[in-house]
């Protein structure tokens, strides 16, 4: 795929697409580094700035995660834990604040889940690292 300047379609869209199918085809696969912004922006003949858009939305979505001086990487699968959800619970997805990003060391675009028991207690995980199970019936 190219990126396309004529396309309605802004051409930082169409890097992150293009990226996006480079990681999902297993190219670029969990733990790969990305080329530097000024690789990709000679390879597709875009700006350093539709580079770094098109890196935020990767980042935005859980795709990509960057370390400030040591570059941007595909994001590995993370490991999962099982959170029950008891009879009567509840659970919500929603964006984390900036704390409790901080505290659970979560990347850019990765939602949290608050886990509500009937006892009203609230439990509240990460996503990308919580499998729901609800209990077997006897």
């Amino acid at each position: 795929m190219t990126i396309n300047p004529r396309s309605h379609t802004p051409v930082y869209v169409q890097l992150a697409e293009l990226l996006r199918s480079r990681v999902e085809s297993g190219d670029l696969p969990p733990g790969a580094s990305l080329p530097s912004e000024s690789h990709l922006s000679q390879e597709y003949g875009i700006g350093r700035d539709a580079v770094r858009a098109a890196i935020a939305l990767l980042r935005a979505e859980g795709v990509m995660t960057t370390t400030k001086g040591r570059g941007t990487w595909v994001r590995e699968t993370p490991r999962r834990s099982d959170a029950e959800l008891a009879p009567g619970g509840s659970a919500i997805a929603r964006m984390p604040s900036s704390r409790e990003r901080r505290e659970m060391d979560l990347d850019e675009g990765v939602p949290v889940l608050e886990i509500h028991s009937p006892d009203g207690e609230v439990q509240i995980v990460p996503a990308d690292q919580t499998r729901i199970t609800r209990p077997q019936s006897a």
